[in-house]
């Protein structure tokens, strides 16, 4: 059968949805965070959004220990379960419940709760003999309990299964069972993990001492879909619980550019997914420091070398289009981090700009402006226009920027915006981007939202591409009853111009006179007839595409006026 104008109507098959993503970006120079610390600053409340992008730089000192022997994973863990309080905090707490002033004195209420999550971390770091286990395994216990119960799911092609054909020989004769789902169902060993979860969850846990929200991943608003450490880059990505199951080929690359150019003092971690038909990727980035000149091109040299460098794992070819691989091949791709440009100006004449508030003046001498304006980095991308101060450098527990009050010039920083969040790819509208005001360390939290457009197929495609062998039963029930086998040769003329599908059974109504006489087709094994006749020989239209094996027979066209008796033919969609 020639079906190619069915399959010429796929890239009407989906349509697009509008999500809200927010990004936040924060270096916390090497500070750990303690349970009264109020990340409002960071992630606000009311935001509300689908997907959450949150990244950190130094959250652990980047001394030689963190960077050449083993790195510190503790700050990591904390982090996360600040991040889950903020995010499934109960509807009847206060937001404030965890204020942080920066004083000695704080609230019972506080005190408490860091005392709580002081001792489950420390319950968690030791084993039952004492002895400190991996720095690893902390992160991935307490990770463990914000992500989803099928997490591997994640990691998984969830693509439509008819893309996944590559040729029309495959699609004829391909066993059912190749092209059975492949999701990784995460097998016995998710059971197991799902099953001590659960038990832990259940009974006073560990895990509900430490994140003072809901006892079980069931209450979860929203799940931990990727987290990932590299020294002192720390990336997560919490979605909504109900968008979880529409995210697949989830992967992660890390790139080192600190000492000698490959440690991970310096770098990036890229994470990479799609949300139903749509590719994203996040880039977390941490880029060379230095205020002196030609600085700018050695963070230039970052960016160019994570492009360059960042390759993601295989996990699926689709015929249409497959997965993207690169930073670029992405449909959407959102760049946040420290990215450590800088104010190509003095001292003096920086401060005196913002003393009058003359954003407008100091922007046109940032080096990331100038370098992207120049064309020699983040071609193509865009940055929202910055409306607040320089996010860099105040000093500890101050408004003030540390060259203020620093007593030697070598110490003294100019203000800059290092901190900054790009994007590039159709469909993103950025609705909003600016600072918060937290003195929890020398740099200011930057976040962004963006409203994101994602193709979506459309119901009626995913019911019908549902069954995996791709196969469609066509049913030829003809009138065999004396008085009820005739037909005049309008009417056939009639069917011969009808190719429609069935609203009822969604299957493809092939007429009669379409039908030709042909040697027997060997499918699954058997040998497919004529229902009433088994000596009839199964009929297929002269045009079809496929050829048996070992027929060297071409079709017999039957005669005009003969009429086929009642038979149920299986078939194959292929293009031609």
């Amino acid at each position: 059968m020639r079906l190619s104008h069915f399959l010429a109507q796929s890239s009407n098959n989906t349509t697009t949805e509008p999500i809200r993503i927010f990004v936040s970006t924060w270096n916390v120079g090497g500070k750990t965070p303690i349970a009264a610390l109020n990340l409002d600053d960071f992630i606000p409340p009311d935001d509300n959004s689908d997907i959450y992008v949150l990244g950190f730089q130094e959250i652990v000192p980047l001394n030689a220990g963190n960077v050449l022997v083993i790195e510190d994973n503790e700050p990591a863990a904390r982090w996360l379960v600040l991040i889950n309080q903020s995010l499934n905090r109960p509807a009847d707490i206060d937001a404030n419940v965890f204020q942080h002033e920066p004083s000695p004195s704080v609230d019972s209420s506080s005190s408490r709760a860091s005392s709580s999550i002081g001792t489950s971390f420390s319950d968690l770091s030791k084993t039952a003999s004492g002895a400190t286990i991996f720095q690893n395994s902390l992160l991935k216990a307490i990770s463990k309990s914000f992500m989803p119960v099928r997490r591997k799911q994640l990691k998984a092609c969830n693509c439509p299964v008819e893309m996944t054909r590559t040729s029309y020989r495959d699609a004829c004769f391909g066993c059912q069972k190749a092209y059975a789902d492949e999701t990784d169902s995460s097998g016995e060993d998710e059971e197991k993990g799902k099953d001590k979860e659960k038990s832990r969850d259940s009974d006073g846990s560990v895990v509900d001492g430490i994140t003072s929200g809901p006892a079980t991943r069931d209450q979860l608003k929203y799940n931990l879909i990727a987290c990932k450490q590299m020294v002192g880059i720390f990336v997560t990505v919490w979605v909504k619980k109900e968008l979880v199951q529409h995210i697949g080929h989830l992967r992660k690359a890390c790139i080192g550019r600190g000492i000698l150019g490959c440690l991970g003092n310096k770098g990036c971690i890229s994470i990479s997914m799609t949300l139903h038909q749509t590719s994203f990727c996040f880039v977390c980035s941490h880029l060379a420091s230095g205020q002196k000149e030609g600085d700018e091109f050695r963070r230039n040299s970052d960016v160019l070398e994570i492009m360059r460098l960042t390759m993601f794992s295989r996990i699926c070819r689709r015929a249409g289009r497959k997965i993207p691989e690169r930073i670029v091949d992405h449909d959407k791709v959102i760049w946040l981090g420290d990215l450590n440009y800088r104010i190509a100006l003095s001292y003096a004449d920086t401060k005196k700009l913002l003393m009058e508030n003359d954003w407008d003046a100091l922007f046109e001498k940032d080096q990331l402006k100038i370098e992207r304006d120049a064309g020699r980095v983040f071609k193509g991308w865009n940055e929202g226009k910055i409306y607040f101060a320089p996010t860099y450098k105040y000093s500890f527990n101050s408004d003030a920027y540390a060259g203020e009050t620093a007593t030697s010039k070598k110490k003294r920083r100019t203000p800059a915006w290092c901190d900054r969040i790009l994007w590039r790819g159709d469909g993103i509208v950025q609705l909003s981007y600016y600072r918060g005001e937290s003195r929890f360390s020398d740099h200011r939290p930057v976040c962004g939202t963006f409203a994101v457009e994602v193709e979506v197929l459309n119901k009626k495609t995913n019911r019908r591409s549902s069954n995996a062998d791709m196969r469609i039963d066509a049913e030829e029930l003809l009138p065999t009853g004396k008085g009820k086998g005739k037909r005049d040769e309008n009417h056939v003329a009639r069917e011969e111009e009808r190719l429609v599908l069935q609203p009822d059974s969604q299957m493809p109504y092939v007429p009669s006179s379409l039908m030709f006489q042909r040697p027997a087709l060997k499918m699954d094994g058997r040998f497919t007839g004529s229902a009433h006749n088994s000596s009839s020989p199964p009929m297929f239209p002269s045009h079809h595409p496929c050829q048996t094996a070992n027929s060297s027979q071409p079709p017999v066209p039957r005669a005009a006026g003969q009429h086929l008796l009642p038979c149920r033919v299986r078939a194959w969609i292929v293009t031609p």
